[in-house]
């Protein structure tokens, strides 16, 4: 196989860059040329991944877009919670569900969707295509959530997939619209997200069709049976961990007299709209409810979080930053978010795990965690000191959950490395490019 030009295209939060790290590096080491594309004020973060960035969009940040284009500080502003239930949404191995019905996946596409299309993706078309056209790329592995990194592999005939590091919403979402589209009149069938590809395409010359928004195919990490419909072309990968610069601290040197237990909420956090987190009441109310318990609570939170606790219990540990890889080895369970570094890290290392549900995609972990058993989840209107400690006890004590987090892990580690992707993606890659001649 020749050498391959490969594109990455990554939204502005280390959260999404970091699990395409070890792929970049796997086709890197094969001696392909590999660039990774993202916003001005994200290049440093590529780069110490020793990977070469392309800058493209303006140097304005996420958070000023959205106050110039939505008004009002992102950060002020939480995402709006749906007036109907979306578990149908979550539900796993369901190959025959109805989908949601018309007015409500509208509600999921015009006040969730599409604003996220539009603020992180329109800034970035025009300066891809550009660099697209100049570099000729092969294959373009986008983000789920950078659109325009399939317009610009599409204008310039390149292969391209969606990376899927976590359950793909997305795909589900597009089949329930499209389902629901078909049963509406003739005439009254708006397609939004249709019409947003069909704009930037007829742009550069080129028509719309489907796999501008589903990709031509798709990377997982996720084993098979904790999936949602995957894309009718998917690739299975092994999750390899990145957390940036990382130093093992002294104190994980020696392993731990009484069980570790990890409570981590993320290394980043959503620029555009803020997801609902612990507040310091919650959290000390969880610290208390914990602090006579024979563990040792390893905690990360930041300076300014920290400084809003009353007091610190012997038994807790409070760091800013730990490499999960690090320390998930010595944990006998995890406190966590549900984001898909956290998720994934405590999976591969067959670890229960307590999601708190914060993350956009947490309830699905839930429908995982059930599905499982390698652990339990709580809403955020259940989030207490007492049921942190409940559930937590649960998981220690119960040999089932250790058990079947250790089942979850021999399927995580049975796929592929992602070295062991190369040749796939080389194939697919000629293949696809092949078809547009």
């Amino acid at each position: 196989m020749s050498r391959l030009r490969v594109l990455f295209v990554t939204g502005s939060w280390k959260a999404h860059l970091y699990p395409m790290v070890p792929l970049a590096w796997a086709l890197q080491s094969a001696g392909h040329d590999v660039r990774v594309a993202g916003e001005p004020n994200f290049v440093d973060s590529i780069t110490e991944a020793g990977l070469t960035a392309v800058s493209v969009g303006g140097d304005e940040t996420l958070q000023q877009r959205t106050r110039r284009i939505l008004g009002g500080d992102p950060r002020e502003a939480p995402l709006p919670a749906p007036p109907f239930s979306t578990d149908s949404l979550y539900e796993i191995g369901n190959g025959h569900r109805d989908g949601l019905p018309w007015e409500e996946i509208n509600w999921l596409f015009d006040n969730l969707v599409l604003p996220g299309m539009w603020l992180l993706n329109d800034e970035l078309v025009d300066d891809l295509v550009t660099y697209c056209r100049s570099w000729q790329p092969d294959l373009v592995l986008c983000d789920v959530m950078t659109h325009a990194g399939a317009v610009a592999a599409d204008a310039v005939g390149a292969a391209h997939a969606r990376l899927m590091f976590w359950l793909d919403l997305s795909l589900r979402m597009r089949g329930d619209f499209l389902r629901a589209l078909e049963r509406q009149p003739l005439g009254q069938r708006p397609d939004p997200v249709r019409d947003w590809y069909r704009g930037w395409a007829q742009k550069y010359g080129r028509p719309f069709t489907e796999e501008l928004v589903t990709g031509q195919f798709a990377i997982n990490v996720l084993p098979e049976r904790c999936r949602l419909e995957p894309h009718e072309r998917t690739l299975s990968m092994r999750h390899v961990p990145y957390n940036g610069r990382s130093v093992v601290p002294s104190w994980l040197y020696d392993p731990p007299r009484v069980p570790r237990v990890l409570m981590t909420f993320g290394i980043s956090k959503v620029s555009w709209a803020v997801m609902p987190g612990m507040s310091a009441e919650q959290m000390q109310d969880t610290l208390d409810s914990l602090a006579d318990l024979d563990i040792e609570l390893v905690l990360t939170l930041s300076d300014e979080e920290r400084e809003q606790l009353h007091r610190v219990p012997e038994n807790t540990r409070i760091v800013n930053f730990v490499p999960l890889n690090v320390i998930l080895p010595s944990c006998s369970a995890v406190i966590h978010h549900g984001g898909a570094g956290s998720f994934n890290g405590a999976m591969m290392h067959g670890i229960p795990q307590l999601v708190v549900e914060y993350s956009v995609d947490s309830p699905v972990k839930r429908v995982v965690l059930r599905k499982t058993r390698a652990g339990l989840s709580l809403a955020p209107d259940e989030v207490t000191g007492p049921r942190i400690r409940e559930c937590l006890t649960r998981l220690l004590e119960d040999d089932v959950f250790r058990g079947c987090a250790g089942r979850l892990q021999q399927e995580a580690l049975a796929q592929p490395a992602p070295s062991a992707l190369v040749p796939d993606l080389e194939r697919i890659t000629a293949e696809l490019r092949s078809r547009r001649g």
